[in-house]
């Protein structure tokens, strides 16, 4: 079965897949070595998840009619993919930008998970405010309204300028609301608790994944995993080369995956009108989460 991390991209899944890494495989190693093996937790989907795909194209843009092709065979393959991953008989932990969705073609329904492959979700989120610094970055938006159109469009995928399996994002608000109802061990984790108390929420997240895994980790544990999962050492691994999910900009050239992290006070980046269209469109979510 799969217990998913959720989120918007840059809410800090990275942040919590490494500390998830660390507690349930008990990795808890030298802090120069952080990403070594963070495959074990695999994004959902990839190339390999879903067969059969139509041609990818390896340079250049897709074109519309081969963006359909290409979403239209991912949906398809969203239960049977699962299916094949679950046939290990295990707990598998994956991670995920997709939206908690139901999409119908060709008159049939496909949900992007169910009951039968799904036991539990980290849904975890950030500030929109602070999320569109975030992505105006990693997406090497030209102005930062491009990011707010960005977080305001409900019919966004993304993957495609990596030439990668498409993840559907829809709004932030849609997707925040969609894997708030998942009905099995739904456990919210917000990054700003995480960024001020580390220590309470990892013993949280080990709360969570005891009822899965037989764990082992003392509070000296704890500490180290503090101390390896930095924002501050992430990103003196990723300048040796160690990270390697960098997005890319137009040129090819890897672009600073860790850019601002606790520095990141939208106050600081975001057009106050900007700041403001966001509390207005997400106002009811924003309220609910504590950010307004």
């Amino acid at each position: 079965m799969i217990i998913w991390l959720a989120s918007y991209p840059k809410s800090g899944n990275t942040w919590v897949r490494n500390i998830v890494n660390q507690i349930i495989y008990n990795d808890i190693k030298d802090k120069n070595n952080v990403f070594k093996n963070l495959s074990r937790i695999k994004r959902y989907p990839s190339r390999k998840d879903i067969k059969d795909l139509p041609v990818i194209p390896s340079s250049g843009n897709y074109n519309n009619e081969q963006k359909k092709l290409v979403i239209d065979h991912t949906i398809k393959n969203w239960e049977i993919s699962q299916m094949n991953i679950n046939h290990n008989n295990k707990i598998n932990v994956l991670k995920t930008h997709n939206m908690l969705c139901k999409i119908k073609l060709e008159n049939e329904d496909f949900l992007f998970t169910n009951k039968k492959n799904s036991i539990g979700v980290i849904h975890i989120v950030r500030d929109p405010r602070n999320i569109l610094t975030s992505i105006n970055n990693h997406y090497s938006h030209t102005t930062q309204e491009q990011s707010l159109d960005m977080l305001f469009n409900e019919f966004n995928w993304i993957g495609f300028k990596n030439h990668d399996i498409p993840q559907f994002l829809s709004s932030w608000s849609n997707h925040y609301n969609s894997w708030k109802r998942f009905p099995l061990n739904y456990f919210l984790i917000k990054y700003e608790d995480l960024l001020k108390n580390p220590k309470k929420e990892i013993s949280r997240i080990i709360d969570y994944f005891s009822k899965f895994f037989e764990l082992n980790v003392s509070n000296k544990k704890i500490d180290l995993i503090i101390e390896n999962t930095s924002f501050d050492n992430f990103s003196i691994q990723e300048e040796r080369g160690e990270f390697e999910e960098n997005a890319k900009n137009k040129l090819g050239e890897r672009k600073k995956f860790f850019y601002l992290g606790p520095k990141n006070n939208w106050k600081n980046y975001v057009k106050s009108e900007n700041a403001a269209k966001i509390a207005q469109v997400f106002e009811k979510e924003m309220r609910e989460l504590g950010y307004l």
